[in-house]
């Protein structure tokens, strides 16, 4: 994206059958009616956006509910869509302020007001959910409500801030319908998003009609749709093949992938750049085996990203060194800089200096049904254990007990992928490795967290590139993380379904709208 040096998402259309203009044509209006079913491998933690901060519910969320802004396809910064407008006051970045847009209304029928935004930040933080978005937030100090003004004041400068409006931490509830200090657990959603939810099964299906009273930065509701969660990857493209589902998304096999052919008449492809990342994660606790940082730094010196990409990832992904991805500002390779090589000599030595029992015993956790995680835990093992200095324990997990693992401190190691929550490096710094963060590794760097507050000061992102580096630096010489890899965008539709090129573009919105028949 443009503004903030994101690599310009280049989509490449496989169109099959039809022209360019294939895409551009009107809805048939035989098939308004007609529901356009999504298959997808990504889980939704809750319905309740106070309680889920992964890529599957905040896909759901953005399509239900609404945040003061959201992001335009392809757009690098916010737009208003609940606030009328937004902007800081002052120049110390640490108030700002949005306007309500008029005549929004819950499902109840009752008026969106000032008092549910407010309402809803708070409870955000209040409840303080192990698997939610507060962390998100951790420049806000408070919010005050008047009228049609909703005021967020901060406690140190962050122009960063309005993205994180932007996101489903900012969704905004029925303050009647939600409690302020608990999670809430009948199943309802009641939001002013572009669709209503009519229909949910935990795991298996949401159902989705057009909300006729949305008022927003989406022009047009889109038609009904269907979103159907598989288990597995391979679930999902046995469901592709036998055309149980009209858009694949998020995530075909590896091997389906990279075979895929621009010549089949019977499919559209959209493939686009994207943020997202995989890393994995460190527990750096005293309790932990993997605390000591030559342990961790050992560790480094043997993983083969290379490796990783072309065998499980047939080529899919690419090898990340840096904890910030390519085409974000601040991006710097300081891993490869730090650990060029797969040298099992110098983990030796590491471990020998740190005096630990050899092999150092540690366990891995991971989600089981995410993508290729079962086949990349058992690569990343092989790895680590060649030269006999770690001895490692698989441990796969559903997706929600997955989190409640790593969320409590359970785990060793554990290895998550990380849709950018906002076209902004700062998703990867404050969220990621800041104190209290909400990978919850333990770590926690006063320089870190210096260097993260300073580049959140600049409204022209591109003057916090230095402390962006200098912040990766310190992280490859810290080693709470390790980044693994850098991944795309594959969107599979049918050819009668046009659109899926908007439908996700690493913003954190999923734009079920944009969704047609043609």
């Amino acid at each position: 994206m443009r503004s903030v040096r994101m690599r310009v998402l280049a989509t490449l259309l496989v169109l099959a059958g039809v022209g360019i203009g294939g895409w551009q044509l009107l809805p048939s209006q035989d098939d308004n009616g007609k529901t356009i079913t999504v298959g997808t491998t990504d889980s939704v933690t809750s319905l309740d956006p106070a309680g889920a901060y992964d890529a599957g519910s905040w896909a759901l969320f953005s399509n239900v509910f609404q945040s003061l802004l959201t992001f335009e396809a392809g757009g690098a910064a916010p737009v208003p869509d609940a606030a009328r407008s937004c902007a800081f006051v002052g120049s110390d970045l640490k108030t700002y302020r949005c306007t309500l847009r008029r005549g929004l209304t819950f499902p109840s029928g009752r008026a969106m007001t000032a008092e549910d935004v407010k309402y809803s930040f708070d409870r955000v933080r209040a409840i303080k959910s192990d698997v939610g978005p507060a962390s998100l937030l951790s420049t806000l100090r408070s919010v005050d409500a008047s009228g049609s003004t909703v005021t967020f004041r901060l406690s140190s400068p962050d122009a960063t801030f309005p993205f994180k409006v932007a996101t489903g931490a900012g969704a905004i509830v029925d303050r009647e319908k939600y409690p302020a200090k608990s999670l809430r657990t009948d199943g309802g959603v009641d939001g002013t998003g572009p669709y209503k939810l009519t229909a949910y099964t935990k795991g298996k299906r949401a159902v989705l009609s057009p909300n006729s009273s949305y008022k927003g930065a989406v022009g047009r509701t889109g038609r009904p749709v269907e979103l159907r969660y598989y288990t597995d990857a391979d679930a999902l493209n046995t469901a592709w093949k036998a055309k149980q589902v009209d858009v694949a998304s998020r995530q075909l096999p590896p091997r389906v992938l990279s075979g895929l052919s621009a010549s089949d008449p019977h499919q559209r492809l959209s493939e686009s750049d994207s943020s997202e990342t995989r890393n994995l994660y460190l527990n750096t606790r005293a309790a932990s085996p993997l605390h000591d940082v030559r342990v961790r730094r050992a560790m480094a010196w043997l993983i083969n990203r290379e490796q990783l990409a072309a065998t499980v990832y047939k080529g899919t992904v690419d090898p990340l060194y840096s904890l910030i991805p390519t085409g974000l500002t601040g991006h710097t390779t300081s891993f490869f800089d730090a650990y060029p090589t797969q040298n099992a000599q110098r983990a030796r030595a590491l471990l020998t200096e740190a005096g630990v029992t050899l092999p150092v015993r540690f366990t891995y956790g991971y989600g089981k049904n995410s993508g290729s995680a079962t086949a990349e835990a058992e690569d990343l093992k092989r790895q680590l254990e060649a030269g006999g200095l770690f001895k490692v324990t698989l441990k796969g997990y559903e997706w929600t007990a997955f989190q409640k693992q790593w969320a409590t401190g359970k785990l060793d190691a554990y290895a998550v992928g990380w849709v950018a929550d906002y076209p902004d490096a700062d998703t990867f710094g404050a969220t990621l490795v800041g104190t209290g963060a909400t990978m919850n590794t333990g770590y926690s760097n006063n320089a870190v967290d210096h260097l993260i507050r300073t580049s959140q000061q600049y409204a022209d992102r591109g003057d916090a590139t230095s402390d962006l580096r200098a912040l990766q630096q310190d992280i490859a010489h810290d080693v709470p993380v390790i980044p693994l890899w850098q991944g795309k965008e594959y969107v599979l539709s049918s050819e009668d379904v046009g659109g899926s090129q908007y439908l996700d573009d690493g913003t954190g919105v999923y734009r079920l709208w944009s969704l047609n028949w043609i």
